[in-house]
């Protein structure tokens, strides 16, 4: 039999009640670490844990392993991907893990954890260059203008695209001052870490300064961004309770 509209409503109330319970629960330890903190924290522990499961499971131990091991058929029958029947040999390997249960075997368990880490290693410095490269080529900015025609770019309304382009291309003495301070400012926060000589130079202890300057406005821009994050995180939580949570309500038992 199905579900009433009615019926949907109210099932839809309760899930959201549960959600309500378990978010006013977690925020209970602003008050002090409660019992009634603990249990939720343990509930969401434990969907968490089970989550991690099954998403292991979808994401990457079917379509990554048993998929390629199995090859793929499309619904005409033809093959998509042939079957790659070495991929057996992980299982072994990734069951050597499960031997750090045993005192006697135990040492065997560092196997399959000395290759991941192998592997992670060189993923992470390939993926490190891949993140820090785009910084270091935007980095080396032009501190000479190549126009004198404006102080500031023009405005590009109206033009053509071969003018938009010809316009970018050139340096403005306001990009400049611009792109000059932004280089100042890069290499005195590096000066700030230079340890293998005295920089009691005042010239150079002088751009140390502006170097430390520097650093402390980027720290604290990154903790605004942190904290207005953490807002963000708050602010949707309130919004579930005040307005989500009131709506479902009102759709369950309104009349």
């Amino acid at each position: 039999m199905p579900w009433t509209p009615q019926q949907l409503n109210v099932i839809d109330a309760v899930k959201i009640t549960g959600g309500v319970a378990c978010t006013i629960g977690l925020y209970s330890i602003l008050y002090k670490e409660t019992k009634l903190f603990r249990f939720f924290e343990h509930v969401f522990l434990g969907l968490a844990a089970g989550y991690m499961v099954v998403a292991m499971y979808k994401e990457s131990l079917y379509p990554q392993w048993i998929q390629r091991m199995t090859g793929q058929m499309d619904d005409a029958g033809n093959v998509t991907q042939p079957a790659m029947f070495l991929y057996v040999v992980l299982l072994p390997i990734g069951l050597l893990g499960y031997t750090v249960f045993s005192r006697k075997h135990n040492w065997m368990s560092r196997i399959p954890i000395g290759i991941i880490l192998g592997l992670w290693a060189g993923q992470q410095l390939l993926n490190y260059w891949d993140t820090a490269s785009p910084g270091i080529y935007s980095s080396m900015q032009p501190i000479i203008p190549t126009t004198w025609s404006s102080f500031v770019e023009p405005d590009k309304f109206g033009l053509t695209p071969d003018q938009i382009k010809a316009l970018n291309q050139q340096i403005y003495p306001s990009q400049a001052i611009n792109n000059l301070i932004f280089v100042i400012a890069i290499l005195s926060s590096l000066s700030y870490f230079i340890y293998s000589f005295d920089t009691k130079n005042r010239a150079m202890s002088t751009f140390n300064r502006i170097g430390r300057w520097t650093l402390m406005i980027g720290f604290g821009a990154i903790f605004g961004s942190t904290v207005m994050a953490r807002f963000a995180l708050v602010i949707d939580r309130m919004y579930y309770i005040w307005v989500e949570w009131i709506q479902a309500l009102q759709k369950a038992f309104g009349q």
